[in-house]
């Protein structure tokens, strides 16, 4: 059985004094809870040690948004994965379609990123998904598998300890709009299938699926109580306390 990941992306939002006060307020929240999965807040960098302090004794894990694709050198406003790993980092996102399209990341740093974070000893949340123009298009199926295969082929020793999917259509990002559970369902079903032709069907059936895609407190269990999808990766909803503790409470409540 699959735990359940509720994964925060606070994306440019929260210095440390804010960051502070809302991973208190969480943790707050979750006293006394017994999780049925687990919990991940990624601030910016400069708010991650905040967090982390605020987070000691809790059940919430602090992760960053990306890290560099070099551990070292003359790479001016990069941080690399072992920093973010002394600083208690647990996990690192990679490949959100906002560095894709901001940053034009490419395959060959999502696979150095992924990487540096395994060598620190963490965690990845590899993302993918289609634009809007590719689902209108009918393509959503085939930008899906293409993210996936450009990338998880190339991964050394991946496992489902370190690695983490995250399905994100980007429609369906800050817009309000959401896969329907089916539609969502379709699509974590198919990228199962394809990590199964890549990486075995046994790490296929252990490795967690989120879904990236205006998830909210009145969407998330029937989100999550689909068979392939194994939590959230949530962006607006998971900087005000009551919205991610109710996402958090929608997973447990399925799980």
């Amino acid at each position: 059985m699959r735990r359940y990941l509720v994964a925060g992306n606070w994306k440019l939002n929260k210095g440390p004094a804010e960051a502070r006060d809302l991973v208190t307020t969480l943790s707050v929240g979750l006293a006394g809870e017994a999780l049925k999965g687990d919990v991940l807040v990624c601030p910016p960098y400069v708010s991650i040690p905040a967090a982390v302090d605020a987070a000691r004794g809790s059940s919430i894990q602090v992760g960053a948004q990306t890290c560099a694709n070099d551990e070292s050198g003359a790479h001016t406003g990069e941080v690399a994965a072992s920093m973010i790993k002394e600083c208690g980092g647990s996990h690192v996102i990679v490949a959100h379609s906002e560095r894709r399209t901001d940053q034009r990341e490419t395959d060959d740093e999502f696979v150095a990123k992924i990487a540096r974070t395994h060598a620190a000893g963490m965690t990845a949340v590899f993302c993918f998904g289609e634009q809007l123009a590719d689902r209108k298009a009918g393509r959503a199926a085939e930008v899906v598998r293409a993210h996936l295969e450009g990338v998880l082929p190339r991964i050394i020793g991946a496992s489902a300890d370190n690695l983490v999917l995250a399905y994100e259509p980007v429609w369906a990002i800050g817009t309000g709009e959401t896969a329907s559970p089916e539609q969502a369902q379709e699509i974590h079903a198919l990228s199962r299938s394809v990590v199964a032709g890549i990486l075995g069907d046994d790490l296929a059936q252990r490795i967690r699926i989120l879904y990236g895609g205006s998830v909210k407190p009145d969407n998330a269990a029937d989100l999550f109580n689909r068979p392939d999808i194994d939590g959230g990766l949530v962006g607006g909803a998971s900087l005000k306390a009551a919205d991610f503790l109710g996402i958090i409470q929608g997973a447990q409540s399925v799980a």
